[in-house]
């Protein structure tokens, strides 16, 4: 089981894990949340009450709740596919604080 923390959420696997937009360019996308069932590159599908919603990554702030502990990520800090994510948010990695 990965360690979800401030620092390491922008390396793990976000399928799976609750989120809600807390602040978009898009005003009609503020406020949508639920689980994540799929990610691309650009963007987020999450499954809501109302049905699956797709959710710009670059335009978005997000907050990720694993557990008890939630985590506020920038759209820009996961925009990589899910497998690209490693080695390529190592640049966000290491400026997020813990």
């Amino acid at each position: 089981m990965p360690t979800y923390n401030n620092k390491t959420i922008v390396l793990h696997e976000l399928i799976g894990l609750a989120v809600k937009v807390v602040k978009s360019r898009d005003p009609s996308q503020v406020g949508i949340h639920g689980t994540v069932i799929d990610e691309t590159k650009n963007t987020l599908l999450v499954k809501t009450e109302s049905g699956p919603r797709q959710i710009a990554k670059d335009i978005s702030t997000f907050k990720f709740r694993y557990g008890r502990n939630s985590f506020v990520v920038d759209g820009n800090e996961i925009g990589f596919r899910s497998w690209e994510r490693i080695e390529k948010g190592l640049k966000f990695y290491k400026r997020r604080k813990l």
